[in-house]
């Protein structure tokens, strides 16, 4: 039997009926560029909800960079250390905020790149719904999460194809969190895919400017 998604479109039609059933009230999804836009687009879709990208970047070193020692998120200079994987590399909080500070210059990039400039659409009292693609370590949806609660939403979902057990159910006390696939040997979340090509930015600006709604993006029809 192979991965259970055949790409980031099938896993989000696939998370979008399990979202279903919430009945959420002036939704807005909010997805975590790059991977997690093509999964966020048809829950959006299906639930007629906004569509909006949330920037987060995980920290990491030059010598190990897949392995996340740290997150940051727009709108917040904060940055949210995974003290067991810093120590495991022997490094201190200060040398994370450091090496946050490229990523913190990304995030900005990036934000003002995947909505041409316009501001975060407004999250208060409204129910978000964060989307990736799935969940690792946790850590960039933890600093993501912890961004978006400070502006207030009346109700706050994690939603994700797959995730790793114990870090989804660490965040459950962010968000509700809501996940398809929690398999004890997690591994990589590619292994879950059938495809899994990189996203690009391009194809992140394509998707979100195909949303039909005016989520933070200008210029849609």
């Amino acid at each position: 039997m192979g991965p259970p998604f055949r790409d980031r479109d099938d896993a989000g039609r696939k998370l979008a009926e399990r979202l279903a059933p919430l009945h959420l009230r002036e939704p807005l999804v909010l997805a975590l560029p790059r991977g997690g836009v093509p999964v966020a687009a048809p829950v959006a879709t299906a639930l007629g909800a906004d569509l909006a990208p949330f920037v987060a970047r995980k920290v990491t070193t030059p010598e190990h960079p897949e392995y996340g020692i740290g997150a940051v998120a727009e709108g917040s200079a904060d940055v949210l250390v995974s003290d067991r994987a810093a120590a495991g590399l022997g490094l201190s909080h200060d040398d994370v905020e450091r090496l946050a500070e490229a990523e913190l210059t990304e995030v900005a990039r990036r934000a003002e790149r995947y909505r041409d400039g316009a501001p975060l659409p407004d999250v208060a009292g409204r129910d978000v719904v964060l989307v990736d693609d799935g969940l690792a370590t946790g850590v960039t949806a933890e600093a993501a999460l912890r961004a978006i609660g400070r502006h207030h939403p009346a109700r706050l979902v994690l939603a994700v194809p797959v995730g790793a057990p114990d870090s989804l159910a660490r965040l459950g006390s962010l968000a509700e969190v809501v996940c398809l696939e929690s398999p004890p040997g997690f591994g990589a979340v590619g292994n879950w895919y059938r495809r899994f090509d990189q996203t690009s930015d391009e194809e992140v600006v394509a998707i979100l400017r195909a949303h039909p709604d005016a989520s933070g993006v200008p210029g849609r029809q």
